[in-house]
């Protein structure tokens, strides 16, 4: 149920990014006062998030064939970079453009609530408080605009049906 909750908070909170953005990730710092970092444990709360996120990506065959195991250590080191940067660690994200990383993935709507999926499980594993998952989520939801392939009516029509 919770999980529905999430996904319907990303939806409502999706909003256009910024595209053209350098390298700054796609959603605002959250917490300028570190509190939302204090809530994710930390710097090692975080690396545990993402750690436990990674597993779950790797068991979800929903997802697990856009992450390419040799990128592992580099996208685990991003993502809690991110994370970091989000939640007022202090961090600053140093990762490429959301939209340049992502545009040719073909990632569906569906494979974006999985990742959101296997992401709170990860919080909640790591005993995240339910408010603070949900802070970084709504600052994460815009991100779907970037990452979701968007096909142009023309190219819909010529390449047929997209996605899994």
């Amino acid at each position: 149920m919770k999980i529905l909750i999430i996904a319907a908070v990303l939806s409502a909170f999706a909003a256009p990014a910024f595209a053209d953005a350098p390298k700054p990730p796609d959603a605002p710092v959250v917490s300028p006062d570190g509190a939302l970092f204090k809530a994710f444990g930390g710097h090692d709360g975080l690396v545990r998030v993402v750690d436990d996120l990674y597993a779950n990506i790797n068991a979800d065959d929903r997802i697990k064939g856009f992450f390419e195991p040799a990128k592992e250590p580099h996208t685990k080191a991003m993502l809690v970079e991110q994370f970091c940067q989000i939640t007022g660690g202090g961090c600053v994200y140093s990762g490429k453009d959301m939209e340049k990383v992502h545009r040719e993935m073909g990632i569906t709507r569906a494979d974006f609530d999985a990742l959101v999926e296997d992401l709170q499980k990860s919080m909640t594993k790591n005993h995240v408080p339910f408010a603070a998952q949900n802070q970084l989520l709504a600052a994460l939801a815009p991100q779907n605009r970037t990452i979701v392939y968007h096909p142009r009516p023309e190219d819909a029509a010529s390449q047929g049906p997209v996605g899994k």
